[in-house]
């Protein structure tokens, strides 16, 4: 009797688990079945500006790299010869004027040839004035034979000599004078010292080059220039040359040198660089420095930078459609003005582009416009002078 009982059990609690499997079974069909019916969610759209190409000006530049040298370098010298140098008074770096005191030589023994110079003329003028004396008086008695030819002749004789002496020992001392104002070192002109090999208490002999300097600190760009790119560029042509501190100054072509360079096959364009003493990083002799001339400007189609998507080496924009879909165009892009970048591809002035956002939108996307978002076209005046 008690086995009946645990069969019957058995049986029920089977039949149970079964109801439910087939419950959660049903169940389960159910929701793949709903979930199946579900529409699918569309893409969110994206929130862009956007902007149209605008026609400017835009300038035509030349490129070109070179060295910043001096206009003219002044060699300075030792005049005079084998003197000990007493001073120096300027250091590299300084600002001169014309005919300022650079050094000075030891002068003793000049300060001597000159005091004994000096006195010779003396001795020579009084010996010529005994002279010219006797002279006069020979003359004065010439016709009452008081004298013979023979002495008179003899006393006009020595009075030229006497005369020819003055002369002599005059341009003695003028000589030893010279010497003396050789002396101390002039700057021929007013300009930069740039160089400095002059050692105080050395003995040079005539000749030995002491300072340099930049003649009137003037400097210019030795600009390379290719042969063919030449005949673009003339005396007067303005450029603008970018130092190494990222500071711009304007120049302008002063002259073209006449020949190319055989092996290089470029000409050197000299640019005159103005003063630039309140800059805080000046053009320096020696620096190299790239820069551009100005050859005038074109009219051009131009688009913000930010409308330009690079993929795949080339460049594309995304031009809005009446249903608010982009669809992708190659373009062809050339200068750059600014935050502006010239198109040379057909690109129809009222085209609608997307301005900000397009990195991330693929062809036929679905956008969704901000309102007020179309962007102003940028002035003429802007797009031409951005890089000016």
């Amino acid at each position: 009797m008690m086995h009946l009982k645990l069969d019957n059990k058995k049986s029920l609690a089977a039949a149970a688990a079964t109801l439910v499997a087939l419950a959660l079974a049903g169940l389960w069909a159910v929701r793949s079945n709903a979930a199946d019916t579900t529409p699918p969610t569309s893409k969110p759209a994206l929130t862009v500006t956007i902007t149209r190409p605008t026609l400017g000006r835009l300038p035509i530049r030349l490129a070109a790299n070179g060295n910043i040298a001096a206009w003219q370098e002044a060699i300075v010298g030792a005049e005079a010869n084998g003197l000990r140098l007493l001073e120096l008074r300027v250091a590299i770096g300084d600002t001169v004027r014309a005919g300022q005191v650079l050094a000075t030589f030891a002068d003793a023994t000049i300060q001597a040839d000159v005091a004994l110079a000096r006195a010779n003329l003396l001795e020579s003028q009084a010996v010529a004035q005994e002279a010219s004396g006797n002279a006069t008086r020979a003359r004065s008695l010439k016709d009452s034979g008081a004298l013979s030819a023979q002495q008179i002749n003899q006393y006009l004789t020595q009075e030229q000599t006497a005369q020819a002496r003055v002369e002599a020992a005059r341009a003695a001392l003028n000589v030893q004078q010279l010497r003396l104002k050789q002396t101390q070192v002039l700057a021929p002109d007013r300009g930069v010292i740039s160089a400095r090999s002059a050692t105080v208490g050395a003995v040079v002999p005539a000749g030995t080059e002491l300072f340099r300097m930049v003649r009137q600190g003037r400097l210019e760009w030795r600009a390379e220039v290719t042969a063919s790119e030449l005949g673009q560029l003339k005396p007067g042509t303005p450029a603008l040359i970018t130092l190494p501190s990222g500071v711009q100054i304007r120049g302008k072509v002063r002259m073209i040198a006449p020949t190319v360079d055989s092996q290089t096959r470029v000409a050197l364009v000299y640019v005159d660089l103005p003063a630039s003493g309140d800059l805080a990083a000046p053009p320096r002799a020696g620096m190299f420095a790239s820069g551009s001339f100005e050859l005038g400007d074109t009219s051009s189609l131009t688009v913000p930078q930010t409308a330009l998507v690079l993929r795949d080496g080339f460049s594309y924009v995304f031009r809005l459609g009446d249903d608010n879909r982009v669809s992708r165009i190659k373009v062809q892009t050339a200068r750059q003005a600014g935050d502006r970048t010239e198109i040379t591809s057909a690109l129809d002035v009222g085209t609608r582009l997307v301005a900000s956002g397009a990195g991330f939108l693929n062809d036929g996307d679905l956008v969704r416009v901000v309102e007020g978002a179309d962007a102003a076209p940028a002035p003429q005046s802007a797009a031409s002078s951005a890089k000016r």
